[in-house]
């Protein structure tokens, strides 16, 4: 039997400390931590992938709280079916001693297991809808206020319009016309798709 934690954070700027703490205290050991710095909408995680295959009769596997597990419902549900019924491992909720697959092996147990899972996965992903819909919200009511999103417009060189007609001409260089703006080529081609996106809303 070997002892195995997984860690999930939605991406490389967050922090799994946490994680990692609950996971000590639980005496994984750190070599046989796998973790994924990316979002839990789906599986399609390689460190998550690597544990399973790892995985055998009678391990177990802790995770610190179910969402870190993943936060889509139907899929939390399914793989914890199938980790616990078709690889035959126990799960370790530690935030949820109630789910805790090494207690109650019994039918009664099995059965209360499922349903808290179910109870959980199902807030978690409902939790995910709301904040969905409340950004979404948001972002229409500041619409309706007059908020612009994405990025602030790139301010024209006072001489832009000459280069441009240049640049259009072939009298210059892509290289020559973005380096009399001050920009890299990259800036420059940006800068003249706006430009002509602005002159074609005002004809």
């Amino acid at each position: 039997m070997s002892v195995y934690g997984y860690i999930r954070v939605s991406s490389y700027d967050q922090n799994e400390d946490r994680q990692l703490i609950a996971m000590q205290r639980s005496r994984v050991p750190r070599k046989n931590i796998f973790i994924d710095k990316q979002s839990g909408k789906d599986f399609d995680r390689s460190m998550y992938k690597r544990l399973v295959k790892k995985l055998k009769y009678e391990d177990i596997v802790y995770i610190k709280s179910i969402d870190r597990l993943g936060r889509n419902y139907n899929e939390v549900v399914e793989q914890w079916q199938y980790l616990t019924r078709v690889k035959r491992v126990d799960i370790v909720v530690i935030e949820m001693p109630l789910l805790d697959t090494r207690r109650g092996k019994d039918l009664m147990g099995t059965f209360l297991s499922d349903v808290v899972l179910q109870v959980l996965s199902f807030v978690a992903e409902n939790e995910r809808e709301s904040i969905r819909s409340r950004q979404k919200e948001g972002i229409e009511a500041a619409k309706a206020r007059g908020v612009k999103f994405g990025r602030p417009p790139v301010p024209l060189p006072d001489n832009f319009e000459e280069i441009y007609e240049k640049w259009i001409n072939k009298e210059i260089s892509t290289t020559d016309a973005a380096m009399r703006c001050g920009f890299s080529t990259s800036k420059f081609y940006y800068t003249v798709r706006k430009y002509r996106q602005n002159n074609d809303q005002m004809k």
